[in-house]
């Protein structure tokens, strides 16, 4: 006897949304932690203005193998470049705004890991939730029920709780001097340009029939050469001294690679999970961040911490409660996750 397609057809979506938040978990942890691990090793320090400009070049790679197959041929997807690009430059235009802020937020996530430890970052970072939602009710006109407005509220005592005990700078076993301080505010401004260039990436794109891997290649237009000024202006005397890749290194390199990979497993988690999952792995990757930077990087975790955590983990959740009100179809996908760079900083 058959299985019924359709029973075949959400079998194989549950492996799919299940696996997703999987990858989702170990994408979000693994990338906090061997970034962190990368910028407090002892020896020659990568620059980190360089990797941001790599992951770039490699997310537009992945992209356009990606439209490769979907066009199935060299010619499909010239002619989609020229039709999307070439005949549309004003709408290849507009996402200019949002290049450059993501590859500036990028830069400035380098300098939050490598001044907070890998499990303070985590947990602050979440503030995206709380700037995302605030511009999307002041340029969207968009309405917060009073149980979301209670959540950002959780979630901003939360993390300030966390950040209390941070205070001073520290040198670490390496040697590698942090600030705390610099760090806290290089978080922040992260979290409010993530909010801003996700919900005006939205404003200005929505109900747009362009694929989520078009749209990349098109940010990547802006962000290369935006990331390779940034690295010469910021870095040039020590590029044109020791090179581009001066320091890099395998775990170098595997950031690189993960970061570049992160855009590619959220399109797949917001396809098949909802918002209640992404929450569950948002929780999980916090857990991680935490028990692997007790025991690789001598963090110590305090009542206030675990405190501020607690609640930073509860708001999630009841930021992502369902409305009872009745659900809104989108034609798209949000533009933060659809334009997910990795990051760390553009997805979760």
């Amino acid at each position: 006897m058959k299985t019924p397609p359709s029973v075949t057809q959400t079998g194989h979506q549950a492996v799919l949304k299940y696996t997703s938040l999987v990858l989702l978990v170990v994408q979000n942890a693994s990338l906090i932690l061997i970034m962190r691990y990368t910028r407090t090793q002892p020896g020659d320090m990568f620059i980190a203005t360089s990797a941001v400009a790599v992951v770039e070049v490699l997310k537009l790679a992945m992209c356009l193998i990606l439209l490769l197959f979907e066009q199935k041929g060299i010619v499909g997807l010239t002619k989609l470049l020229h039709t999307t690009i070439v005949l549309g430059p004003l709408d290849t235009i507009k996402v200019a705004v949002p290049s450059f802020i993501y590859t500036f937020q990028n830069n400035l996530l380098y300098i939050a890991i490598s001044n907070l430890d890998a499990a303070t970052y985590q947990v602050s970072y979440q503030l995206k939730i709380l700037t995302t939602a605030l511009f999307s009710v002041f340029m969207l006109q968009r309405s917060l029920s009073k149980l979301q407005w209670f959540a950002l509220l959780v979630l901003f005592t939360g993390v300030s709780l966390v950040q209390v005990q941070r205070q001073g700078s520290k040198p670490l076993a390496s040697g590698v001097a942090q600030n705390p301080f610099i760090g806290l505010m290089a978080v922040v401004a992260a979290c409010i340009t993530s909010g801003f260039a996700g919900v005006y990436f939205e404003k200005i794109l929505k109900g747009s029939d362009v694929s989520v891997w078009m749209r990349n290649v098109q940010l990547c237009i802006f962000s290369i050469p935006i990331s390779l000024i940034t690295m010469l202006l910021n870095d040039g005397a020590t590029i044109r001294e020791h090179g581009m890749f001066f320091g890099y290194n395998f775990y170098v390199w595997l950031v690189i690679v993960i970061q570049a990979l992160g855009g590619l497993i959220v399109a797949v988690v917001v396809k098949y999970t909802d918002n209640i999952l992404k929450g569950f792995a948002t929780t999980i990757a916090i857990i991680v961040s935490c028990v692997v930077s007790v025991y690789f990087f001598s963090f110590e975790v305090t009542a206030m911490f675990m405190l501020g955590a607690t609640l930073v983990i509860i708001s999630v959740f009841l930021y992502s409660k369902p409305s009872s009100a009745p659900p809104v179809v989108k034609d798209k996908l949000t533009p933060e996750l659809e334009v997910s760079s990795g990051a760390v900083a553009r997805s979760v």
